[in-house]
């Protein structure tokens, strides 16, 4: 770690002292609008034509590039679906504004050849509430934050690490966690196909390939058959670039933070290939004990443009990875009492003395497509996405007994038991650590029709096809010294003396079949733009369980159980002027249950009363834009009934339990306000106040509850949730961020976030009186600094950044369960939320990181 401080050092002293004056140099600047709507487009790209250096334009447009005399004599502007327009700067000397660049959408351009303009959303056109994260964005404020975080600053969005393992962060959106936010990348969803969780670790390298990032709350625009209640994160990466050139990065930071980065591309050749290639790795120990991680990525495209008509691509990426985990939360009691403090992590221990992460998560699932893009005529076109993905891993645990090397903050002691093990005198294993294995197999085909009728209507329409097959299964990886396991679950054999990589405990296989379409009218003249689309799939499921049921036993196969599901959203869009727009939108679906509900009791038993949940959504907006200030406001509200849902939670000595909640309803209301304000060219600043009312409205009765092998353990005869808050994410956020160009190479950025009316989420074991309230967490805000300073490296441009996030090292909880205590008030007993008796997860305290890019 030394070493490669001292290499940056030496690189900015190098730097600083290198003859920059030598080199003429003169400033381009400008705005990248839509030629009809007049809107910014941020994130399109400007290139010195000729060569590697890039600017992306920002969330506002506008863009800045530095231009040596006589280096270029143009510019390339590019956007996905625009046109590329070439703008003379023959002759430069000093400085130049273009002012606004107007862009003409051309779907024929080698930038747009996937789905993603199928679900990116226009600001004054398409009727959501949206914001748009910009590479530029990205690129200076990521650090080692993960995809959800980076949203943390956008109305309606709760994101945290959780226990802080590396790719553990999640998200919720207007008070909905992420199986029911669609998540695209490059256009094609990513949601599992059982629950519709997704699982960020996944996708942990990829923010280095991002281009564009837009979440769009509510209803969305996603012109694909998957409905999404609190909202839409569409990722489109760098997929088909069309910039010559590439860069190196390296990186560092606290607790042995390691990243090193490659991307390279050939831009559009002459005889019409484009090639893109892209790495990393990145390692560390984590902010918290126990949490090494190691993660790498990679990518690839490659495109050709036949004609006028035709572009086909291939992509490719993925990012396998590796890292211990923090799995159970504690009470804020025990991190005080802890020596390690909030850093504390009972989930690992020793063995040989090697760490070994007792709790861990490992997985690699690649997603490969090929895109084909049509313009059949001037007037329609068919954009078609054939897509695979393969993925194997799980999370691991321990079952038995497992000894620690002290106290109870000490971590485990492995070689203990381990020695246990070799003493038993059958050989069967005392403790073993095992692994949840959730492989699967995945295809689709997405394919999007687009006909303009006229200059005022188009009419698109598309096929959503998947197969989904996963495999779940409990695997034994180290028995730690014993001979096996005995396990008798398996009903095919019923005295299994299991070794290292034998199946135990449960195993059975989900197979989704999804068949959806959808239509969608767009109409648009002068300041009106409005919608209507309609859409339905057919969700089919089937369950094979190869251990509760014989071979021979006709019912260790389901039929299929098939659920229609249907959705009915419009909205409109009308420009007052220039400076003032509203819109309306509203919608209705159905979708299919999840997997869990369909067959209860982790068995092929088939719910006879499974039936689709609903949603009723509406939402209205209004928006306001000059030249330095734009704003938006918004109200939503949005009921679920018949929701269906798997809910987690501990025992009370810290066993995890399951149970199946079904027929559940919640209405979530709110309204949302975010703007951005450039006073100056040198001065950004943007904010926002989003503020929720979500609450449950019905009990439940009759709850099941399974431990983590799926059995029966208990019962609950009901649970009194009505009216009560929705947990598990800050009802209310703010932010507030400043951008500031010091000079014309050094930019400073300071992010402010604001965190309240946090409720526990709750165990639903405890929820057993009427008017119960879970605990409230303590209200917080956090800072975050950044800073980027550019240069030449020669010839070579290069990037120095420094990031630091929780400057303050501010104590806070984020993320908290709440349970009851019955106690003694007077001569009753009251059943008590406090901070007592709830456990949490402390968030991260001050982390930081800094690397060197250098574009080539």
């Amino acid at each position: 770690m030394k070493q490669s401080l001292l290499v940056l050092v030496l690189l900015m002293l190098f730097t600083s002292l290198a003859p920059r004056d030598l080199y003429a140099q003169g400033t381009v600047t400008g705005k990248v609008v839509d030629v009809t709507t007049k809107e910014p487009l941020p994130g399109a790209t400007i290139i010195l034509k000729g060569t590697s250096q890039a600017v992306p334009a920002s969330a506002d447009g506008t863009f800045s590039i530095k231009v040596e005399d006589g280096s270029a004599s143009a510019l390339l502007v590019n956007f996905i679906g625009y046109i590329q327009k070439e703008i003379s700067i023959a002759g430069l000397k000093g400085s130049k504004n273009l002012g606004n660049i107007l862009l003409e959408p051309n779907t024929t351009s080698i930038n747009e050849v996937i789905v993603t303009a199928n679900s990116f959303a226009i600001e004054r056109e398409t009727p959501v509430a949206m914001s748009t994260i910009t590479s530029e964005i990205i690129t200076e404020k990521a650090s080692n934050q993960e995809f959800p975080e980076l949203l943390k600053s956008t109305p309606g969005v709760y994101a945290t690490k959780q226990g802080g393992g590396f790719g553990d962060s999640r998200i919720n959106v207007r008070g909905f966690s992420s199986e029911n936010v669609a998540v695209m990348i490059n256009g094609v969803p990513v949601n599992d196909m059982e629950n519709g969780s997704v699982y960020w670790s996944n996708w942990a390298g990829l923010t280095d390939l991002t281009r564009t990032m837009q979440v769009q709350r509510g209803l969305g625009a996603a012109k694909v058959a998957v409905p999404s209640l609190g909202g839409t994160v569409n990722i489109i990466t760098k997929t088909t670039d069309a910039t010559k050139g590439g860069s190196v990065f390296y990186g560092i930071g606290n607790d042995g933070y390691n990243k090193l980065s490659f991307a390279y591309s050939t831009g559009l050749t002459e005889n019409n290939w484009a090639f893109s290639v892209a790495g990393s790795k990145t390692e560390g120990d984590g902010w918290a004990e126990g949490l090494q991680f190691k993660g790498y990525n990679y990518f690839f495209n490659v495109s050709k443009l036949f004609n006028e008509k035709h572009t086909l691509s291939l992509t490719g990426f993925g990012a396998p990875q590796w890292h211990g985990q923090r799995q159970n939360r504690q009470l804020i009691q025990t991190f005080r009492n802890a020596p390690q403090g909030l850093k504390y992590n009972a989930d690992w221990g020793y063995l040989n003395g090697e760490v070994v992460n007792v709790e861990d998560n490992f997985y690699h699932k690649p997603q490969f497509s090929l895109n084909h893009y049509w313009t059949i005529d001037e007037t329609s076109s068919l954009s078609t996405a054939a897509y695979a993905s393969v993925g194997n891993g799980g999370g691991g645990g321990f079952a038995g007994s497992l000894l620690r090397t002290g106290n109870q903050f000490s971590p485990y002691d492995l070689d203990a038991t381990y020695d246990l093990n070799q003493a038993a005198a059958d050989g069967a294993a005392i403790g073993y650590l095992r692994a949840s294995r959730n492989n699967h197999n995945w295809y689709g085909v997405l394919s999007t029709y687009t006909k303009s009728l006229n200059d005022k209507f188009d009419l698109l329409g598309g096929l959503d096809m998947r197969y989904y097959k996963g495999m779940h299964y409990t695997e034994v990886t180290n028995l730690l010294g014993a001979d096996y396991v005995l396990d008798k679950t398996n009903k095919n054999n019923p005295v299994n003396r299991a070794k290292e990589g034998d199946k135990i405990s449960y195993y059975n296989d989900g197979i989704v079949l999804w068949e959806g379409g959808f239509l969608q009218g767009e109409y648009k003249t002068g300041p009106l733009a409005a919608f209507l689309s309609l859409s339905a799939s057919n969700t089919s499921y089937k369950r094979i369980d190869y251990f509760n049921y014989l071979d021979s036993d006709s019912q260790q196969e389901t039929d299929f159980q098939n659920f229609f599901g249907y959705q009915v959203k419009g909205g409109a869009n009308y420009n007052l002027n220039e400076s003032h727009n509203v819109f309306a939108n509203l919608g209705y679906f159905e979708k299919a249950p999840s997997f869990d509900a369909v067959f209860q009791n982790y068995r092929n038993d088939i719910n006879p009363d499974a039936e689709n949940q609903k949603i009723l959504s509406y939402e209205l907006g209004y928006g306001y834009r000059t030249a330095k200030l734009s704003a938006n406001i918004n109200v939503y509200s949005t009921t679920w009934k018949d929701r269906t849902f798997t809910k987690s939670f501990q025992g009370p000595n810290g066993t995890p339990f399951f149970a199946n909640l079904l027929g559940v309803n919640a209405r979530h209301e709110g309204v949302e306000l975010d703007f951005f304000y450039q006073p100056t060219t040198a001065i950004k600043l943007r904010g926002m106040v989003s503020v929720g009312d979500w609450r449950w409205l019905n009990n439940l009765k009759a709850v099941d509850i399974y431990d983590e092998q799926q059995n029966k353990v208990g019962f609950v005869n009901e649970i009194h949730m009505a009216n009560v808050k929705v947990g598990d994410a800050a009802q209310t956020t703010a932010s507030i961020g400043l951008d500031y160009q010091v000079v014309e190479d050094l930019k400073l950025g300071v992010d402010y976030n604001y965190y309240s009316d946090y409720y526990g989420d709750f165990d639903p074991t405890n929820l057993n009186v009427e008017g119960l309230t879970p605990w409230e967490a303590p209200t917080y805000g956090l800072v975050d600094m950044n800073a980027v300073f550019k240069f030449k490296l020669g010839s070579l441009s290069a990037s120095l950044y420094a990031n630091v996030n929780n400057l303050l090292n501010t104590e806070y909880i984020s993320d908290a369960r709440a349970t009851f205590d019955a106690r003694k008030v007077g001569d009753r007993t009251e059943y008590i939320s406090d901070a007592s008796n709830s456990t949490v997860f402390f968030g991260t305290g001050r982390t930081w990181t800094t690397g060197l890019k250098i574009n080539f």
